[in-house]
């Protein structure tokens, strides 16, 4: 009994730094949006090698360079511009910008050859690399809108990231199966499970991740659910009235603020 309460315990503090580590962060609205932190807050999250730890600055910075791909919507589809020197370098530095602000950590301090440091990098590769090969589209001159939204951009720098991350780690941004659009992006069973038993469950705290240790092919793995969720400028796509087209051709879901809207899903391999 005084070793299962010893475990107990110890997940309990566990689970309690991690709902800590990412509730800190500021969840910026973006394509699937997240909670804004108050004004002024600045999550501090730990500089180490914890599963914890990596997850949550994974999250952050891809919430990061999503934010700065959100601000610079109108200047992409911007018909009268050409070349807007909008490249991967440029999202980049201002996505890291943001990480700084954000949480007091510097992540290209963060030791390269330290797992968080490894795969840290890699995110920020994966995010050079989309912008990079984007450019055409992002620069063409005479179009107006380009559909490279944020949640197009999280999608393809999650992918760039599971190649570039070498089987240490794995990241999808999802969502409810019935706020997906893309099929890429749909839950798999264990993400279903979580959103439909935890994330939606009408006594779940808001913003509150969910995580597990589970088993990927027989090898043991950290797997964390991260919530996010519409903000007012989401529902331009995903609000009322419900059917009606909007600009990338989808029917609107008549969503509301509030409603959880995506889940960034982050699996570590061990």
């Amino acid at each position: 009994m005084r070793g299962r309460k010893k475990t107990f315990l110890k997940r309990a503090t566990r689970r309690r730094r991690i709902i800590a580590l990412v509730l800190m962060g500021a969840l910026f609205p973006v394509g699937t949006s997240g909670v804004a932190a108050p004004p002024g807050a600045v999550a501090k999250l730990p500089h180490s090698d914890t599963d914890e730890a990596i997850a949550a600055s994974l999250a952050e910075m891809i919430r990061d360079a999503r934010t700065v791909v959100s601000n610079n919507e109108s200047l992409i589809n911007n018909p009268a511009i050409g070349d807007k020197h909008l490249t991967g370098r440029k999202v980049l530095d201002d996505a890291i910008a943001l990480h700084r602000k954000n949480t007091g950590i510097d992540p290209e301090a963060i030791d390269a050859n330290s797992r968080q440091g490894r795969l840290l990098h890699a995110m920020m590769d994966a995010i050079v690399e989309v912008m990079d090969d984007n450019q055409m589209t992002i620069n063409e001159k005479g179009t107006g809108f380009k559909g490279f939204i944020p949640a197009v951009f999280g999608r393809l720098v999650a992918e760039a990231f599971n190649t570039l991350a070498k089987h240490e780690a794995v990241m999808k941004i999802t969502a409810p199966p019935d706020r997906v659009r893309n099929i890429k992006a749909r839950p798999d069973a264990w993400e279903t499970k979580v959103i439909e038993d935890k994330l939606l469950s009408p006594g779940w705290p808001k913003g509150q991740p969910f995580s597990a240790d589970v088993s990927i092919n027989g090898r043991p793995a950290y797997h964390i659910a991260v919530p996010e969720y519409y903000e007012q400028s989401c529902l331009a796509c995903r609000g009322m009235p419900k059917g009606e087209l909007e600009i990338t051709g989808y029917p609107k879901e008549g969503r509301r603020a509030g409603d959880l809207g995506g889940v960034i899903s982050i699996t570590l391999l061990r």
